[in-house]
């Protein structure tokens, strides 16, 4: 198991933009997939970025296709989320977790995520 600590939302208006933090702890990360979910109210956890262990290759939910963008710092431990020309659709709390590589199926035990509200 690793502890996962995701920073960086807040409260923005439509058409700014956050940076997320996801930083790890206690175990390997640099051979996983990592990804980004984010669950809105009322709403099932949604994978929304995804990026390989590497950092080679991304991949997107279509909702934020060409206004995301996932990298990772292995270095670091750390998984980034640049969120760009948000909107109020992009209102949840944001989470993320070590993917098994073949699976895709979430490793880790979710942290507490990070709110992301956005103002129209």
């Amino acid at each position: 198991q690793v502890q996962l600590v995701e920073s960086g939302g807040g409260l923005v208006q439509a058409g700014g933009s956050l940076r997320l933090s996801c930083a790890a702890s206690g175990s390997i990360f640099s051979i996983y997939d990592m990804g980004w979910y984010r669950q809105a109210p009322g709403k099932q956890r949604e994978l929304v970025a995804r990026i390989t262990s590497g950092g080679g290759s991304t991949n997107y939910a279509d909702s934020v296709k060409g206004r995301f963008t996932i990298s990772r710092d292995n270095a670091k431990k750390t998984v980034y989320l640049q969120m760009n020309s948000l909107k109020s659709e992009d209102t949840a709390v944001y989470y993320c977790n070590r993917l098994n590589s073949f699976s895709g199926v979430p490793v880790d035990s979710w942290g507490q995520g990070t709110q992301v509200t956005v103002s129209s």
